[in-house]
């Protein structure tokens, strides 16, 4: 209702912000702010003003402290000539007014309604959420009343200055519970709740203004000091708490609100209190600090819902893109065009935005759109995938070759493609088209014995590539162009590409047929179900299930078993006094249990791991360690684009296994633990300042899992590397290449280790 309230006095009468001068006892106007909308008024500096509103210009009591006509539904003014003359005044005559004064405040503030009525209602009732709701809200008021103040409406002038500085105070104790949140040290004062005598201070003020209005521009730099020195301590909070913690919800935070603040604060605010000169107006100032309510609710809340670090990740590259582009436009609109600075913010604001959208909706529609933008001959990539999707399904090698003949027919449109057989032994070449034959010397035997993978060659009448060899033959695709037909470099890069894939395909059927056929042997040599195999994967099955029962018996049967024995001494006790206190005790030891049980049951199956992606399933682990860890943990995590989705798991399984360790055996002062992304995987790096052990100690007991990671690395055909010694802390260092083929476990699997 506040609200509303404001808004209708802000659309009472147009805000026009006219200087005037008085001389010789008549009111003289110096200079229009709206400059256009004067100049189609026919008004002028010079001309004399009579009456606003009705209202002679002499019982105007505000022109006493401030020579400002500063809104009008009318003006009577008498021209330099002495012709008399009435201006009636609407908001559509000025377009700044009827955007920045009517649409964006009427937008905004129930707009603001609606997310803080969704968050109350739809999220989860915490703490921090309502004081993020309070902040928000009190940004929305200090907005809408900012029209109503500049009018001295007196509600407005209260409203406004008291907002101002309680949307910070608000801001300080969100942030407070956010460090409690992060599990970090508070970096202030702990009794936050004297800051609320400040928005106390600028009620009386603005009560004093009303009373005194000569006080009034006294008190509203006392107030634009307060608000400064409230900006200053949450600046440094953030600022001093990134820099000693590393933790990047910070750095998301304090780019959240330096930006917005940035344009208020040095085209706005401090060119007013130190030199009485406004570089952008007050209206187009405050369009920025609205910004600061959704950057928080983007950064802190959005988590759940999307990936929002993909999202900021787009959003900086349409902003790098839109932004060059509008300075460049507006260099050449301040060169060629005599446009107000005012002007110039809006084109740009406009321009800039309006880029930022296109780049958005270009990209989903050329998505949904990819399978038409290109012709179906050039589209490559997507015959590609085609391609590999078609050969892929083909079991045996001779099949397969056979497909891959008529794909490449197909996509090339050649008819006479073949693939040839050359005996390293014998010399000789078997083709597998019967309607074409081939001598020696139509293909060089020197050429086919020096092709080596990726090889494409073109000779007077074929084009020739290497698909694939073993001990006793070399496969060779030949393609007949009959001296009329060139394959450009596109199509060339795409049979590369394929012949890649099917060498793969080949190697891999290979591998599986030789499998097939040794369990086969060993099948009927038995004449029973494999009781090696059987007895592996029982073994195994047994081994897991013997660790996960000796954990539950350990944890959370024991705490069943302690609630039990609470319960039957609470049942046979004769005292009924303390009933409340032993039900809160015992309701506290079920609820523990039951997080045991739970972070069992996420141990198994990360919940978060399928649903939002690793980074998220990630921080959740993290969180969850910083609530137990006595040490401080710094890291980070880069985004992975992994096209293996198992790569994902074995990174969660490995920072599980790494966190685990440093809680139980590191004794550590400080844990480090990074994700990065290369040019062809991941990379994580651990290090720890604790007490170490000797390496030997790691390979003969493993009682640190050791070699369980080092399994998922070499499985993926990854590298591991570890360094650590009694007092010197430990530092694993592991590298996986996605590209690498998986690797085989017949190798040696002792963990890799070096001093330097």
């Amino acid at each position: 209702m506040l609200g509303l309230y404001l808004l209708t006095i802000t659309y009472s009468a147009p805000a026009l912000s006219i200087k005037v001068q008085k001389e010789h006892e008549k009111w003289i106007i110096v200079e229009p702010y709206y400059k256009n909308w004067a100049e189609n008024k026919h008004l002028m500096s010079g001309d004399v003003l009579l009456e606003v509103n009705g209202i002679n210009i002499d019982n105007i009591s505000d022109l006493r402290y401030e020579s400002v006509i500063r809104s009008a539904r009318n003006l009577t003014i008498m021209k330099q000539n002495g012709q008399i003359s009435k201006i009636k005044i609407n908001y559509l005559d000025i377009p700044q007014q009827f955007y920045y004064v009517l649409i964006v405040p009427f937008c905004y503030y129930f707009l603001t309604l609606f997310i803080t009525l969704y968050l109350y209602y739809k999220q989860k009732n915490t703490v921090l959420l309502n004081f993020l709701i309070l902040f928000i809200l009190t940004v929305s008021l200090a907005y809408v009343s900012s029209g109503a103040s500049s009018r001295l409406n007196n509600v407005g002038i209260i409203v406004n200055r008291c907002t101002m500085l309680l949307c910070l105070v608000f801001l300080i104790q969100f942030l407070r519970k956010y460090f409690d949140y992060l599990n970090i040290k508070w970096l202030f004062v702990n009794k936050i709740e004297l800051l609320y005598l400040i928005p106390l201070f600028a009620i009386f003020f603005s009560i004093n203004s009303i009373v005194y209005p000569s006080t009034h521009f006294q008190h509203s730099f006392i107030i634009l000091g307060f608000f400064f020195l409230l900006l200053i301590i949450i600046l440094t909070i953030i600022v001093v708490g990134y820099l000693k913690y590393k933790t990047p919800q910070l750095k998301i935070l304090l780019s959240s609100i330096i930006i917005p603040f940035c344009p208020f604060l040095f085209l706005y605010a401090l060119p007013e209190v130190f030199f009485q000169i406004q570089i952008l107006s007050a209206d187009i100032a405050s369009l920025f600090l609205i910004l600061i309510p959704y950057s928080f609710i983007c950064t802190q809340l959005t988590e759940r819902i999307f990936d929002m670090e993909h999202f900021i990740t787009r959003l900086r590259h349409y902003f790098n893109f839109s932004f060059v582009f509008t300075i460049w436009l507006l260099m050449g609109l301040y060169w060629f065009t005599d446009l107000s600075i005012s002007r110039m913010t809006e084109i740009f604001f406009f321009t800039f935005l309006s880029l930022i959208a296109l780049f958005y909706i270009k990209e989903k529609i050329d998505y949904h759109k990819r399978k038409i933008l290109f012709s179906r001959k050039g589209d490559y990539i997507h015959r590609l995938y085609t391609t590999v999707d078609s050969i892929g399904r083909v079991v045996k090698i001779e099949d397969l070759l056979e497909k891959f003949v008529q794909e490449i027919s197909l996509h090339l449109e050649i008819k006479h493609v073949s693939v040839l057989t050359y005996d390293l032994q014998t010399h000789r070449i078997i083709s597998t088209n019967t309607s074409k034959e081939f001598t020696q010397n139509q293909i060089n035997e020197i050429l086919l014995e020096n092709l080596r993978l990726g090889d494409i060659k073109k000779t007077k009448h074929f084009y020739i590539a290497f698909i694939h060899q073993d001990i006793n033959y070399k496969r060779i695709l030949v393609v007949d162009h009959n001296k009329s037909i060139y394959l450009k470099d596109e199509e060339l890069l795409w049979l590369e590409l394929l012949l890649l894939y099917v060498n793969n395909f080949i190697e891999n059927t290979k591998m599986v047929e030789g499998l097939l056929e040794q369990l086969k042997h060993m099948k009927e040599a038995d004449k029973s179900q494999l009781p090696w195999l059987n007895k592996l994967l029982w073994l195994r099955f047994e081994q897991e299930k013997y660790q996960l029962a000796q954990e539950l018996h350990d944890t959370v049967l024991q705490e069943q078993l302690h609630i039990a024995r609470e319960m039957d001494v609470f049942i046979h006790a004769k005292r009924t006094t303390d009933i409340h206190v032993n039900l809160t005790k015992i309701h506290d030891h079920m609820i523990a249990s039951l997080n045991d049980l739970r972070g069992y049951c996420e141990n198994l199956k990360p919940p978060l791991l399928d649903t939002l992606g690793l980074n998220a399933a990630l921080e959740k682990l993290i969180q969850k360690v910083h609530k137990r860890a006595d040490f401080v943990l710094i890291y980070t995590i880069d985004r992975l684009y992994l096209e293996d989705e198992r790569l994902n798991l074995m990174i969660y399984r490995l920072f599980q296994e790494l966190l685990n360790n440093a809680l139980k055996h590191s004794y550590a002062n400080t844990v480090e633990m990074h994700l990065l992304e290369t040019e062809e995987g991941f990379e994580i790096i651990y290090s720890d300042d604790g007490v170490g052990c000797k390496m030997d100690e790691i390979i003969v007991s493993d009682s640190m899992g050791i070699r369980g990671m080092q399994d998922r690395v070499q499985a993926f055909n990854g590298q591991f590397f570890i360094n650590t010694n009694v007092g010197e802390g430990m530092t694993i260092r592991i590298m996986v290449n996605e590209g690498n083929p998986t690797h085989s476990y017949g190798n040696d699997r002792r963990p890799t280790h070096s001093r330097g």
